[in-house]
């Protein structure tokens, strides 16, 4: 990899089975720390890594938790290691069963528990782990089962699984886990579909591209989108695009918004939304090319924020509005991402903004 940048050098190394062997050997030479040790831990997820090895890198608990250990070192860790290294061995998914057995006897809780979650048990190996949670603790996914989101047995296991750790309602961790795969077999997916849990039916319709319609318009009557997964599940490719005329006249705003993207909704449709109560529903319809120009200009003066801001950047503001904002201080940053700006009218806006910039300096 001949890259000047080690960021993206160390980056590379997360394809390491589709480098070829010559370019792993420089990788694993690489003269950047970061570099040498991004290689080093991909390389030894099949390598078993030595005592020496473990010792020079300068966070060995990455490697604990994701590489295979020679089998001295191992027993070693399992037999000898203090507790914060037995935890992140319990969930290595390159563990010997004889360590996983050790570590499933041992006297802590936390390391018992870990071994429980691991997702290479089946249901007799998992049943005899003594187990211990706080329930109200769970919230996060299991790094080791997003790790198998490729292998349907897996997930189709897990899904099911009988397991407390694994399966209750009051602790479903590792069903979270299973909902963000990308994809899932149908029988996962109407199990999870249907799960009691809501966070798992959320994770469902942000992550998994099979999510099936219900679920989705479900979701939406209450998550219109995440920072990681944004106007997600409306933007789902399989949520309804038609028959949502239906709920044009919902009591619940979030649905009515709906109405707009069917494709037999008019202007008409939006203009009775532009002025309904709930300000989100007003922002979507701000937000509709087909708003006209007077709702537009009207809802310049709307009481919310983001519904001001829609309005500022429909394209179907009249032309002397739109000039007005752009020379107003309070609503020109908004206004000049309108995209019915011309380009050149764009490129003189930004020009004369880098000129007052540097008449500042």
């Amino acid at each position: 990899m001949a890259d000047a940048d080690p960021r993206v050098r160390a980056t590379v190394c997360a394809r390491w089975e589709d480098l070829a062997a010559p370019l792993r050997a420089r990788l694993l030479a690489d003269t950047d720390d970061t570099v040498r040790t991004a290689a080093l831990l991909a390389h030894h997820t099949g390598v078993p890594m030595p005592r020496e090895v473990i010792a020079a890198l300068p966070a060995p608990r990455r490697a604990l938790e994701r590489c295979r250990l020679s089998p001295g070192l191992e027993a070693e860790l399992v037999r000898g290691g203090d507790a914060t290294v037995r935890r992140s061995l319990a969930a290595t998914p390159a563990l010997s069963a004889h360590s996983v057995a050790v570590l499933a006897e041992h006297l802590s809780d936390d390391i018992r528990s870990a071994v429980a979650l691991r997702p290479d048990l089946n249901e007799e190996q998992r049943a005899v782990v003594r187990y211990d949670f706080d329930p109200t603790s769970m919230s996060r996914t299991v790094p080791c089962v997003e790790g198998l989101h490729g292998d349907a047995d897996v997930m189709r296991r897990l899904a099911v699984s009988s397991h407390p750790l694994i399966r209750s309602s009051a602790h479903p961790l590792s069903r979270r886990s299973v909902a963000c795969a990308r994809r899932l077999p149908p029988n996962v997916v109407e199990r999870l579909a249907r799960d009691e849990d809501r966070t798992v039916r959320l994770f469902l319709a942000e992550s998994c591209d099979d999510a099936p319609a219900e679920i989705l318009l479900e979701v939406w009557r209450w998550w219109d989108g995440s920072f990681t997964h944004p106007d997600r599940p409306r933007s789902h490719f399989n949520s309804p695009r038609t028959g949502l005329l239906r709920y044009a006249g919902a009591s619940c705003g979030r649905m009515r918004r709906l109405a707009l993207d069917d494709p037999e909704s008019t202007p008409a449709n939006v203009a009775c939304l532009a002025r309904f109560p709930e300000a989100e529903v007003r922002r979507r319809a701000a937000e509709d090319p087909r708003l006209s120009p007077a709702d537009a200009v009207r809802l310049l003066n709307d009481s919310a924020a983001d519904v001001r801001g829609a309005a500022m950047r429909n394209p179907r503001l009249p032309a002397r509005v739109l000039a007005g904002l752009l020379h107003d201080r309070d609503t020109a940053c908004e206004a000049v991402t309108n995209p019915a700006i011309p380009v050149p009218v764009l490129h003189r806006i930004l020009a004369a903004a880098a000129a007052a910039v540097a008449a500042r300096r």
